[in-house]
């Protein structure tokens, strides 16, 4: 009878997994989430920083179309709201039908002007700072310390 509850109860150890299987295995997943969700934050301030560089570029070319249908010509004194249109109400003429905003909530892209010169500079902070686009800020950039920005002026 001895013999029987042994083994019985054998078999009831055997068919669950034991403290040490489950933590190695809690350990193992820590260990490759810890390995991927860097890289994974890095893809996503990217791609971030893809859509500034492409949305400073559309801007520019918006810059330009309203810039040639100026007399004597020039630049707009100020970019429109993020979200509205950037359009020129004396000719009835729309340049960009959503005018873009930073992906990130809370910060903006800068524009500044000189119509004297025809001049004008836009910018955005970049978030990867070893982006190869990037170059140290300057005004009319306010970014943080140690950040680089994309810089974009009249072609």
């Amino acid at each position: 009878m001895k013999d029987f509850f042994a083994r019985s109860r054998r078999k009831k150890i055997k068919s669950f997994f034991t403290l040490v299987e489950i933590l190695v295995v809690i350990a193992i997943i820590g260990i490759l989430s810890a390995l991927f969700l860097p890289n994974y934050m890095a893809a996503r301030e990217r791609a971030r920083d893809s859509q500034r560089k492409s949305d400073l570029k559309q801007i520019q070319k918006a810059l330009e179309m309203y810039r040639q249908d100026q007399f004597p010509p020039a630049y707009p004194t100020s970019l429109p709201p993020a979200g509205s249109e950037f359009k020129n109400n004396i000719i009835n003429v729309v340049y960009m039908n959503k005018f873009p905003t930073d992906p990130l909530p809370g910060r903006q892209y800068f524009y500044s002007y000189d119509n004297s010169s025809l001049s004008y500079t836009l910018c955005a902070c970049l978030e990867n700072r070893a982006d190869r686009d990037g170059v140290t800020c300057s005004p009319p950039c306010s970014c943080q310390a140690n950040q680089k920005c994309f810089l974009v002026t009249q072609p």
